[in-house]
């Protein structure tokens, strides 16, 4: 069941468009919360609040905080009337967007498709940042993401996000499905897809979920395999997706080690389409293993695999002054899985520079 207890909220910690992260007393204690005004209205410090407490009761990481439900004596809004879509569909916090198929039907219907436009598909929304520095840094102009909904809904949840687009390196951002509260909203992936071209007029797309991916230890239980869709998605609609591989050697479970589990499954059962698979340059025993997990995935028989540096990438945060981590893991901790997200943000943005075919398979260094 959901668990509901009375706060008050003693100060506002953060602030980003759509989020406010909140330092909040509740049961005699303090905690961290977050509140997202175009759900419960304005929220400042004195408030009291209801709050949803299940997360931090259960201990979860990435979504381990309160979340604010409503402001005590808070008069909400009226609906604006200047959108029908809903997000969050029969739940008590359903919410009404304008998406771009009300705004924008006749550039998505006359759309030629994605004409060849480079599609990253992230397993992971860490690797978010590595992927879209590395494309820009090889050339691509503008570089969109598509959030879509198999981990938080709320987009504003991202401090990467804010920090990426502060930064100028991403260009826009888009949810799609259940998700909401990008700077467009889109009922499905493919017209996401499509408005992240003929809106934003992004030359490269990054698609992953926002924060917090579920995981079961099952091969089929994991959000995760959903990015295999997307990849089938993309080549639908003309473009040509890039898989980013989930790699490290600090992974302490054994099926996260080396090229995930999650990778293998995604490019051997759940595409469906040829796709180009940025693989890290790596070293010594790290790149037979790779390679080698790969190849006895099947995986370069359905499809083409590229040798990428990263570096680019990393490099490219650092000078903008962009940290990123993984599950409390830095570049520093595990540079092979941050080099994994780069590589693929490259090789993404040398297709979009160039149109042509990449590489052949280990010749990308």
């Amino acid at each position: 069941m959901v668990r509901l207890r009375r706060g008050a909220v003693t100060a506002v910690i953060a602030e980003r468009p759509g989020a406010l992260e909140l330092e909040v007393e509740v049961e005699g204690e303090r905690a961290a919360a977050v509140a997202y005004p175009p759900l419960c209205g304005p929220v400042q410090t004195g408030d009291n609040v209801l709050l949803n407490t299940t997360a931090l009761e259960l201990g979860l990481g990435t979504g381990g905080v309160h979340f604010v439900v409503a402001v005590e004596g808070a008069t909400g809004a009226d609906a604006d009337g200047t959108g029908r879509i809903m997000k969050l569909r029969y739940t008590p916090l359903q919410d009404a967007v304008r998406s771009v198929e009300e705004t924008d039907a006749a550039a998505l219907e006359d759309s030629a498709g994605l004409e060849g436009m480079p599609v990253v598909v992230a397993p992971l929304h860490s690797m978010v940042g590595p992927v879209a520095a590395g494309a820009k840094v090889a050339g691509a102009e503008r570089v969109a993401y598509v959030m879509t909904d198999g981990a938080a809904l709320p987009g504003a949840f991202s401090r990467l996000v804010h920090r990426l687009r502060a930064a100028g390196l991403l260009d826009g951002f888009l949810t799609c499905g259940q998700a909401f509260g990008g700077e467009l909203e889109a009922a499905t992936l493919w017209t996401g897809l499509l408005a992240a071209k003929e809106l934003l007029r992004a030359d490269a797309v990054v698609v992953a979920d926002g924060p917090g991916n579920l995981g079961t230890a099952t091969k089929w239980g994991v959000s995760a395999l959903a990015g295999g869709h997307s990849m089938n998605a993309a080549a639908a609609l003309g473009g040509r997706p890039v898989a980013a591989l989930r790699v490290s050697f600090a992974d302490a479970r054994e099926r996260h080690r080396g090229v995930s589990h999650h990778s293998l499954t995604i490019l051997s059962q759940v595409c469906l389409v040829p796709a180009h698979v940025a693989v890290p340059v790596l070293e010594g025993a790290q790149r037979e293993a790779v390679w080698s997990s790969l190849r006895e995935a099947g995986v370069e028989r359905r499809h083409r695999l590229v040798e990428v540096e990263g570096d680019p990438a990393l490099e490219a945060l650092a000078r903008e002054g962009v940290e990123v981590q993984s599950m409390g893991r830095t570049i520093v901790d595990d540079p092979p899985y941050f080099l994994a997200a780069g590589a693929a943000g490259v090789l993404a943005g040398r297709m979009a520079v160039d149109g042509a075919a990449p590489p052949t398979a280990g010749s990308g260094r």
